[in-house]
């Protein structure tokens, strides 16, 4: 394709040599491990330069995850179960729900007690995770690189691999 104002070539939007092939990640090639709150989270992938992560979920009834907000867009599907957002009750995620989230938007994700069976959501999160308490007092962050290292350290305690997870922007 030719750039009609320098009538030089332009290069392809996809580049010629590189990670130029598709990545996959099968239903049960990565694990779900355990964080300690009800929760079992599958890393999928982590793209350390841009912030990115992306997690299947599995939280069991009653689980009721910290406060937080996120400094970007994330982006949720409901696979199986249900969940609302402690502030926004009357916004109940099912199954086949989409749901996205703007940065800065502050909310307590909670699972009801009453659900039978668990509940399951993909995520992908851009930017940081930021955990408060009630007065919004920061109490933790989590971002591409800690949970990365966290699933890693969870992975290796509970004796299974996270080899699995696409990991991009990883320094050697």
């Amino acid at each position: 394709m030719t750039n009609p104002t320098t009538d030089t070539l332009t290069p392809p939007v996809v580049p010629l040599h590189g990670a130029t092939e598709a990545l996959h990640v099968g239903d049960h090639d990565a694990p779900f491990v355990d964080i300690g709150d009800g929760t079992l989270i599958q890393l999928l992938m982590v793209d350390l330069a841009q912030n990115i992560w992306i997690t299947r979920n599995r939280m069991q009834p009653g689980t009721r995850v910290i406060k937080h907000y996120h400094t970007g867009p994330v982006y949720a599907f409901t696979l199986q179960g249900e969940w609302y957002y402690e502030e926004y009750p009357e916004t109940v995620n099912r199954a086949g729900s989409f749901l996205f989230e703007p940065a800065g938007s502050v909310h307590t994700l909670t699972i009801p007690e009453d659900q039978d069976g668990e509940t399951i959501v993909w995520f992908l999160l851009h930017g940081t995770n930021i955990n408060i308490d009630e007065r919004g007092d920061v109490v933790s962050i989590a971002d591409a690189f800690n949970v990365l290292a966290g699933y890693r350290l969870l992975c290796e305690a509970q004796g299974v691999s996270a080899d699995a997870v696409i990991v991009q922007g990883e320094q050697n």
